[in-house]
């Protein structure tokens, strides 16, 4: 991908969603960077303000294209929302940035200089961006400390796993994230007795014991009361920041709460973008998913 490009997204998403941004002004100071300097294998250049980037991505299937010319970009510690009717292609996206689809064409960055279409799904989790299914998908036979201690990034050899002790940074950590996900108190509580809720906070916790610069979260308050769903919105919003979100979601209350930009999918590509006042105020998006 070509610096052009990259600024190219970043003054998309400018114009799409309000937010300020001056070509070549950004988180590098405004000099040049990402593709005028060596890059380290592995490390995601976000010199160029866009931690995600799809340009042109389209895919079908036995003749029907779930994804058609999809461009989006997403900038560090973004939290951005994800709407549209089903089949709009939300969950395709979410399979071909972490790599379990391959699309039939377009480009698929991860920051400036990784890209994703080059790696296998595993690589891409090893990499960086973490992905939570609808249904919450924990050990439920151990545990909430067992499965967070299994989730940390450690040598999951046999040798290694028998002789393996948490160090104080390990343990330290551990702690922040049930701090985190509000399970500090159910530490001792085996998983399959947690609540809906619960074991969907256990598994972003999961997550974040992976040190993930981007989590795609789908559909991540189905189901769960009015309390959960307000303590989730707390926890995204804590992580807002230090981590970019991607959550697709029709809570539209929930959506209201953490929202800055919401990008509205139809037929595999963009349909609208904006503050979630403005996309509800769209004609487009309420003859298609809102109704009237």
């Amino acid at each position: 991908m070509t610096p052009d490009l990259m600024e190219a997204g970043a003054e998309r998403a400018a114009r799409a969603g309000s937010i300020h941004y001056a070509s070549g002004s950004t988180e590098s100071g405004g000099r040049e960077a990402g593709f005028g300097r060596i890059a380290t294998p592995g490390e995601v250049d976000i010199t160029h303000g866009r931690i995600l980037y799809l340009e042109d991505v389209s895919v079908s299937f036995d003749g029907f294209k779930a994804i058609n010319k999809l461009s989006l970009d997403i900038a560090p510690g973004e939290l951005r929302c994800i709407i549209g009717p089903n089949g709009a292609g939300k969950t395709t996206m979410m399979d071909i940035i972490t790599g379990k689809t391959r699309p039939d064409s377009g480009t698929v960055f991860f920051g400036s200089t990784i890209d994703l279409l080059r790696h296998r799904e595993a690589d891409i989790a090893q990499l960086g961006i973490g992905r939570k299914f609808q249904k919450p998908t924990v050990f439920e036979h151990l545990t909430v400390f067992e499965n967070l201690e299994l989730a940390l990034k450690t040598n999951k050899g046999v040798r290694a796993s028998m002789l393996f002790k948490l160090d104080s940074a390990q343990s330290d950590r551990l702690a922040e994230v049930l701090e985190t996900i509000h399970l500090a108190e159910s530490v001792s509580r085996l998983a399959g007795n947690l609540s809906h809720g619960q074991k969907q906070w256990l598994e972003i916790g999961m997550l974040l014991m992976q040190d993930p610069k981007l989590l795609l979260l789908d559909e991540p308050v189905a189901g769960m009361t009015d309390e959960e769903t307000a303590r989730t919105a707390e926890l995204f919003l804590t992580l807002k920041g230090k981590h970019s979100l991607m959550v697709v979601e029709h809570d539209m209350s929930f959506i209201r709460t953490i929202s800055e930009i919401v990008t509205v999918l139809c037929d595999g590509s963009v349909l609208a973008q904006g503050t979630l006042d403005e996309v509800q105020a769209d004609e487009r998006v309420i003859e298609v998913y809102l109704g009237r």
